[in-house]
C-alpha cells in the first residue's frame, strides 16, 4: 500500500497542475504525441504516461508543456515533482530529476521517416524540472539545483497554508478508507490521480475506475480549490537559471492591475518569519493593488546577502538580474498576456548598502 507521504505528494502534483494551468501549463497525454513507433516519446503505461529520453523511458506523472514559446527558444516541457513531508527534499531527488531531464535533451534524433518515404523534421523540446516541497530543501540539493538549472519551489509560506491543509486532509481520509481494504480492491495511485484530474482539469480523454470508496475526500478537495479560486500559484521568471512561485490570497487582484499596466514597476520587501525561512513580497510601486510572495533558496539568498567586501560587485549583479526583471505568463481563453515587473535601477546602490548593512533587521527593503 502506498505511505501516506507519498499519496499527499501525488495528490498534491495534481493540485498544482490545476493551479498551473494560468501560467499556460497543461498536462500532456499520449495523444500529444502524433508520432507512430519507433518514433514515438510519448507512451501510456500501466502506470501512467512515459515520455522517452535517449537512454531510457522515464514515467511522467505530472509533465506538462508550456502554450508559449520563448525567443529562439524550444517548445518548453515541465515536470513538476512535489515532496509534502516533514523532512527537508535532499539530494537524491534533486541528482534524479536532473538526470531525467539531461537523458530527454539528449534525445536529439531530428528527423522521422514513415517506410521508404520521404524523412520530415521531428519536433523538439526543452525539457526543464521543477521539484515542490512543503518543507524546503538542504542545502546540498540547493547548491546542486542551482549548478543544473533545477527549479526549487519552497511551499511552507504562510499563504500556500490553506492548499497545504486541504491536500493533507484529503491524503488522509483516502488512506485511512483504503487501509482496511484487501490489497486486491484497493484503487491504485494512477487510478486515484486520473479521477482527481478529471474532476479538476476536465480530462475526460481516458475511461474512470472504479474508485467510488475513496471518491468522497477527492470531490471535497476539488471544491474546496475551486471554492478559493482567488488563491493561485503563478510562474515567474526572472534572469536566473531557475523560476519563482509566486503565490497571492487574490490573485486576481495582481491580474486585473496586470491587464491595465503589462509593465509596471513594484517594491520588493524581504521579510523575516519566527518559523521558517524568510519570505519576499512583491507589491507595485504605486499604491496597494496586489500582494505577491515568495522563498528564495537560501544559498541564492546568501550570494545576494554576502557581506563580504570581495563579493560586493556579485551581489551587485545578482540583484541587478535577478530581480531587476521578472517576466511572467497569464493564460486567459487560450490568449497569452506577457507581464513584466521591473525594479528602479536608481536605486542599486542604497540597496546593497542596507542589505550589508541591516541584514539582521526584521524587515529589509529590497
Amino acid at each position: 500500500m502506498v505511505r501516506l507521504e507519498t499519496l499527499r505528494g501525488y495528490l498534491l502534483e495534481e493540485v498544482l497542475a490545476w493551479l498551473l494551468r494560468s501560467s499556460g501549463y497543461r498536462l500532456l497525454t499520449e495523444q500529444d504525441d502524433p508520432a507512430r513507433p519507433p518514433w514515438k516519446v510519448l507512451e501510456k503505461r500501466k502506470h501512467g504516461l512515459v515520455v522517452r529520453g535517449r537512454g531510457a523511458w522515464h514515467q511522467a506523472d505530472t509533465l506538462g508543456e508550456f502554450q508559449y514559446v520563448p525567443p529562439f527558444s524550444l517548445p518548453i516541457r515541465l515536470f513538476a515533482e512535489a515532496k509534502f513531508t516533514r523532512v527537508k527534499v535532499g539530494l537524491p531527488t534533486v541528482r534524479n530529476g536532473h538526470g531525467v531531464v539531461h537523458d530527454l535533451n539528449e534525445n536529439v534524433v531530428t528527423t522521422l521517416s514513415h517506410g521508404s518515404g520521404p524523412h520530415r523534421p521531428r519536433v523538439r523540446y526543452h525539457y526543464s524540472y521543477a521539484i515542490f516541497s512543503t518543507s524546503g530543501f538542504t542545502q546540498d540539493a540547493q547548491e546542486f539545483a542551482l549548478a543544473h538549472q533545477i527549479s526549487l519551489i519552497d511551499l511552507s509560506l504562510p499563504d500556500f497554508r490553506p492548499l497545504r491543509d486541504l491536500v493533507r486532509v484529503a491524503a488522509k481520509s483516502v488512506y485511512d478508507a483504503m487501509k482496511p481494504m484487501p490489497p486486491s480492491r484497493r484503487p491504485t495511485v494512477y487510478e486515484i490521480r486520473n479521477y482527481l484530474r478529471r474532476h479538476l482539469l476536465r480530462r475526460w480523454d481516458e475511461p474512470a475506475a472504479d474508485v467510488s470508496a475513496v471518491t468522497d475526500p477527492l470531490d471535497t478537495l476539488a471544491a474546496g480549490l475551486r471554492r478559493r479560486a482567488s488563491l493561485g500559484l503563478v510562474l515567474a521568471f526572472p534572469a536566473a537559471p531557475f523560476v519563482l512561485g509566486l503565490v497571492s490570497n487574490d490573485l486576481h487582484a495582481f491580474v486585473r492591475h496586470a491587464r491595465e499596466q503589462p509593465t509596471h514597476a513594484v517594491r520588493v520587501h524581504r521579510i523575516h518569519r519566527s518559523v521558517g525561512h524568510p519570505v519576499w513580497l512583491i507589491e507595485p510601486r504605486e499604491g496597494h493593488a496586489y500582494r505577491l510572495t515568495f522563498s528564495l533558496p537560501e544559498q541564492v539568498e546568501a550570494w545576494i546577502l554576502d557581506q563580504e567586501e570581495a563579493t560586493r560587485s556579485r551581489t551587485h549583479w545578482m540583484t541587478r538580474n535577478l530581480l531587476s526583471a521578472i517576466t511572467m505568463y497569464w493564460v486567459d481563453e487560450n490568449h497569452t498576456h506577457t507581464f513584466r515587473l521591473h525594479y528602479s535601477s536608481d536605486e542599486f546602490r542604497e540597496i546593497s548598502r542596507r542589505l550589508m548593512n541591516d541584514f539582521g533587521e526584521t524587515s529589509n527593503l529590497f
